[in-house]
């Protein structure tokens, strides 16, 4: 279970790499005023998004449900891991916020951009704190 353990944590870092970086491209990508660097960003975006973000989404969630089941099933259900619960919800939200980056995604593939680059600058320091919390329930497990 430690080389499972290893891998859900290696794949939620990369996870959280590309959550990172793609809202970082989004500023860039709504601050760019030419063709070139509008493609550009867009194919960079595409290729983070599929290539590396959603199939470390995919691998960071199913290690973790493994990991549920044969370490903590039993608490989980029964309740006795507030933290566990809380953490469960953090990772929920990130879902959200993963489904709202692939939203942005196809509006800037249509050349659709709703916000400014201030917009995106904020929304980039979300997972930051989700990240936090994890880490700190994670470790600490402070309920």
């Amino acid at each position: 279970m430690l080389w499972v353990k290893a891998f859900h944590v290696i794949f939620m870092v990369t996870w959280f790499a590309a959550l990172f970086y793609l809202p970082r491209l989004f500023v860039y990508h709504a601050s760019s005023n030419d063709e070139l660097s509008n493609e550009r960003f867009k194919i960079m975006e595409s290729k983070l998004f599929y290539g590396i973000m959603t199939p470390s989404a995919i691998a960071t969630s199913i290690l973790g449900l493994w990991l549920i089941y044969d370490y903590a099933w039993g608490w989980l259900v029964g309740f006795s891991m507030l933290w566990l619960h809380i953490k469960l919800l953090l990772v929920v939200l990130l879902y959200i916020y993963h489904w709202y980056c692939w939203k942005l995604l196809k509006l800037f593939r249509d050349d659709i951009n709703p916000h400014s680059h201030v917009y995106y600058r904020w929304f980039n320091e979300i997972p930051v704190f989700m990240l936090v919390g994890i880490i700190i329930l994670v470790i600490v497990k402070p309920i």
